[in-house]
């Protein structure tokens, strides 16, 4: 083999190994710096009619809403709506809106959306998590969750939640919905006592706002995370796996009235 020909299958190894190692840094840093995805077409045509035979559910936020990280594809929504269709022998009408990456702000202009406020008018159950990325942004909360500035991210977070609270009940004033409070991911870590405590205080914060609602009810989810975190999280080490989304979902289940 000549000398021309080893340089050009290096150089042509050399690209391909280049273009792998750019393509894995995108990846990983969309996936954690909470890049939104597009807004998720609806899942089938059926769910361009009333389901007047049945329970239609609505499904808001970010990537806890869309599954992400449990092996079975499901995440706590799926887990629920099959409780439901077990409990009640009703057909199950699911409509998942939810987004990877997406923020309190981003939400905010999602249920402005014609059609976002068309499924949630005919909703009997909204089912909402948002904030977690408000909070955390990619692990940069980690490091200064005692700074100012976590404050005035969560006064806007709060507002954002106010005002998309609002929209879903100026859309429809008779669905129960239940918004799911956060979790510590960090526990276990260095700083998870102190990240804890800001933790539960917007959990505290998000459930007075909640409160000014009528059948809007806070869920809270720290507990159920906080004893054994790493048995209930995906290899990611910030969403949860299978079984810590079936927690989400018993909860959530726990406080339907069949």
């Amino acid at each position: 083999m000549g000398k021309n020909t080893i340089r050009t299958i290096t150089a042509v190894g050399g690209l391909f190994c280049l273009l792998w190692l750019s393509g894995l840094a995108w990846a990983v840093s969309e996936y954690y710096a909470g890049k939104p995805d597009k807004v998720p077409a609806a899942n089938t045509a059926t769910q361009k009619v009333e389901n007047t035979k049945g329970l239609t559910i609505v499904a808001l936020g970010d990537s806890l809403t869309r599954g992400t990280g449990d092996e079975t594809g499901k995440g706590y929504v799926g887990d629920l709506t099959d409780e439901i269709k077990k409990k009640t022998k009703k057909q199950v009408q699911l409509t998942n809106l939810g987004i990877n990456g997406q923020t309190s702000n981003q939400l905010r202009k999602q249920v402005q959306q014609t059609e976002v406020a068309r499924q949630i008018k005919k909703a009997d159950i909204v089912l909402v998590t948002i904030g977690g990325n408000d909070l955390f942004r990619g692990g940069q909360g980690l490091t200064d969750y005692s700074s100012a500035n976590v404050a005035k991210i969560e006064k806007q977070y709060l507002a954002n939640l106010k005002y998309i609270l609002e929209q879903i009940r100026k859309n429809n004033q008779t669905a129960n919905v239940f918004f799911i409070g956060l979790y510590n991911p960090f526990i276990e870590l260095e700083q998870g006592k102190e990240m804890s405590k800001v933790v539960r205080h917007w959990n505290y914060d998000s459930a007075e706002i909640s409160a000014e609602f009528p059948k809007i009810v806070f869920v809270p989810t720290f507990d159920l995370f906080e004893l054994k975190v790493n048995d209930y999280l995906y290899s990611d080490k910030f969403h949860p796996n299978s079984k810590g989304y079936r927690l989400i979902a018993e909860r959530v289940a726990s406080l339907l009235t069949w």
